[in-house]
């Protein structure tokens, strides 16, 4: 006889973990530490759960999402908005962490959203450095536009500030760069990326570490995950405009200033542009389009067997790793 289907939520905050069970009920609250952690993926890899859902928190979810993950329990991390419109449509308005565990819960239950394979360490850090990148760059912008109307004697604090953040972010692009450089696939996937006009180095290392799943998933599923797909708006006899919202904002954000320039350098793109200005689209419109089309560059996807010539002995090395659909593009020094 099968076991019955065990659902779980965990609530995760800065100090605590909330946990629910469904259908048993059961509850329990645990310190938010590696010991709870490490006690908590025991347990919980006895009870053999059909599905466990966290929120999204920030981060605060990231080190239990892998302790679980490499457990081998079924974990999927959610974006909070969509638990939070679930207990709405259950009617239940309060909010707790104790009631946000049993809400996940019942989620998981009644949802059983898919598990999505965790990035590694590695991505985990190449993806905080980028996030430490933007950081940077909006304390930069911030501190220049104070510069012109601060006094003469802020402005010497202001610009020494700026010195530095200017050297925190050069070493930290170089940071990023060692890492490509020194991992084969990631260096294949930005090489392709890179080819095409328009995707830059800081629109290459966002796909990269913000969108995972490019190359795995059709065109409009990735044009939904970065939030570029029109959403139909109809009810009965009326059809409502079609608009695009939610979805991935950094990706999104780095893929508009990379489709500007797009439209301007990128022979496809812009006669594509063109086109639908052409056929009376807002500009605004034939931009967003024009995104949906630019986040769908050649993939590299495993595996892939390509002879590299040595830059120094001239010997042809096989490297395994990754391919494409278009594996010439991906470094100067391949052979087929």
């Amino acid at each position: 006889m099968e076991a019955a289907p065990v659902f779980i939520g965990i609530d995760v905050s800065k100090a605590q973990l909330d946990m629910a069970e469904r259908p048993s009920g059961e509850r329990a609250v645990l310190p938010h530490t590696e010991e709870s952690i490490t006690t908590l993926v025991e347990r919980l890899r006895q009870r053999q759960p059909t599905c466990l859902v966290l929120e999204a928190t920030g981060g605060l979810e990231v080190p239990l999402a892998s302790a679980l993950a490499v457990a081998g329990i079924p974990v999927a991390v959610v974006n909070p908005r969509q638990v939070r419109d679930f207990a709405r449509a259950t009617g239940q308005l309060a909010k707790t962490d104790a009631i946000d565990a049993q809400i996940l819960a019942r989620f998981a239950e009644a949802v059983r959203p898919a598990p999505r394979p965790l990035p590694d360490e590695a991505m985990q850090a190449f993806s905080a450095l980028l996030t430490r990148r933007r950081q940077l760059i909006e304390m930069l912008v911030a501190e220049q536009n104070r510069m012109q109307r601060a006094p003469h004697p802020i402005q010497q604090q202001i610009q020494a500030h700026l010195t530095w953040l200017k050297q925190q972010l050069a070493a930290l692009d170089e940071d990023l760069t060692h890492r490509i450089q020194s991992t084969p696939i990631w260096r294949a996937q930005e090489d392709l990326l890179r080819s095409v006009p328009g995707i830059g180095p800081v629109v290459s290392r966002t796909l990269l570490a913000e969108l995972p799943e490019l190359g795995t998933l059709t065109h409009k599923q990735i044009a939904a995950l970065v939030g570029v797909a029109p959403l139909n708006r109809d009810s009965g006899t009326l059809r409502g405009r079609r608009t695009t919202w939610g979805g991935r904002a950094v990706v999104r954000a780095a893929l508009y200033m990379s489709t500007l320039v797009a439209t301007k350098h990128n022979p496809v793109i812009k006669a594509f542009y063109q086109r639908l200005r052409a056929a009376g689209k807002a500009p605004k419109v034939a931009l967003v389009a024009c995104m949906r089309k630019l986040d769908q560059p050649p993939v590299v996807r495993p595996p892939f067997k390509f002879l590299h010539a040595d830059t120094l002995t001239g010997a042809k090395v096989r490297v395994s790793g990754a391919g494409g659909r278009y594996p010439s593009a991906l470094c100067g020094r391949c052979v087929l």
